[in-house]
């Protein structure tokens, strides 16, 4: 897999999983965060042979539960281990008979493994490592509820972690109360500093000016493989068609398109024959495309920790990427909180005949936080 040397959080996290101890690990987006935890899970299993579900990997969403259950069949090749992806917006009855015959690393979404452990398929007694990533959103109260469901009907005796790249204070005392034991905490890195690969700007621009300015900016050759986002499911909807008919190829991901319709689109955008890819916050979290070379939020994202999260999709794994922000009036706060978090202003940039000029500023930016520390200031759930 093209795997030489491990990167910062795998070189700090992998050996205290390969001891067996339990671990909470944050680190910026792109950073091999994946691996970290498969491959202790790997060697752990292949030292005996156990038809049975042995280890389960808890994700929020079906597209990180299929990338992350790829990613296990890829380090297993060539061992006997089995993994299963168990989500929602499929049919049961595949994954059933997986879970039946004992695949031992399980990937899921929670209501999916909950309905499969109501009908008896999901056997989860031998159970030896949980891990909970993309950890802070799936601790958060959307999720809370299943994961408390879960983890009652787990072995008490078992190597719990959690990975994330940032972790709120709260969502860290709930891991330290509900699910790990004495664990060794991995920091790698500032979670309110994104990578200084990434390339940062913002577009001033009244509402009714922003497709015209998105066509524009997709003009420029440089912008070969674009993740762009909106807030609702409808304006992505809506955008996608606008670039449609503007002979941009483009596509659109959200939580209202079938299961079958999304890992098109998706699949389309990371072989490259979808140019523009138009999401909701269904894909700023966990999702690695490679090569993705500009994001955009065509709307603002609602708190500093979700502009955190999207522009964490472009320059993966120490390439380059560009993140541009188109922002109006309405959005002066948001960006204001974004750029305290980020302890900088984010340079502007003008567009003749689209942009418009920036109002006076009441107060500047306060320096940048220590780095380290990010994860001891509570972060606004969503």
């Amino acid at each position: 897999m093209g795997f030489e040397t491990p990167t910062p959080i795998q070189y700090e996290a992998i050996p205290p999983a390969l001891s067996g101890r339990d671990v909470i690990a944050t680190a910026e987006t792109g950073s091999g965060k994946t691996a970290a935890f498969l491959l202790p899970i790997i060697e752990r299993l292949r030292q005996r042979q156990d038809r049975s579900t042995r280890a389960l990997i808890l994700a929020p969403t079906r597209e990180i539960a299929a990338q992350t259950a790829g990613q296990a069949v890829a380090l297993t090749h060539g061992t006997p281990l089995r993994t299963v992806a168990v989500y929602g917006g499929v049919g049961m009855e595949p994954q059933s008979r997986a879970l039946r015959s004992g695949y031992e690393i399980v990937v899921a979404t929670p209501g999916r493994l909950l309905d499969h452990h109501r009908r008896g398929t999901a056997r989860l007694a031998s159970l030896e490592v949980l891990v909970v990533d993309e950890a802070d959103r799936m601790m958060d109260m959307g999720f809370l509820p299943d994961l408390r469901r879960i983890l009652a009907v787990l072995p008490r005796e078992r190597q719990s972690m959690l990975f994330s790249a940032t972790m709120p204070i709260d969502v860290l005392e709930l891991a330290y109360e509900e699910i790990l034991r004495d664990p060794v905490h991995v920091e790698v890195g500032s979670q309110s500093v994104p990578p200084a690969s990434i390339s940062q700007s913002v577009y001033l621009v009244a509402s009714e000016r922003k497709t015209d300015l998105l066509l524009d900016l997709l003009r420029q050759e440089a912008m070969r493989s674009v993740l762009v986002f909106a807030r609702t499911r409808r304006r992505a909807e809506r955008l996608a068609k606008q670039l449609q008919r503007s002979n941009m190829n483009a596509t659109c991901i959200h939580g209202d398109r079938s299961q079958s319709d999304r890992e098109k689109a998706l699949n389309g955008f990371r072989r490259r024959s979808v140019r523009v890819l138009v999401a909701t916050d269904i894909a700023a979290r966990g999702l690695d495309v490679e090569g993705v070379t500009h994001v955009v939020n065509y709307d603002m994202p609602a708190a500093p920790l979700d502009y955190l999260h999207r522009i964490g999709r472009t320059a993966r794994a120490g390439c380059d990427g560009d993140a541009l922000s188109l922002a109006g009036w309405e959005d002066t706060l948001v960006l204001a909180d974004i750029e305290r978090t980020l302890g900088r202003t984010l340079p502007r940039v003008s567009v003749p005949g689209l942009t418009q000029p920036e109002p006076q500023r009441a107060a500047s930016v306060p320096a940048r936080p220590r780095a380290g520390t990010a994860w001891r200031s509570r972060v606004a759930r969503r």
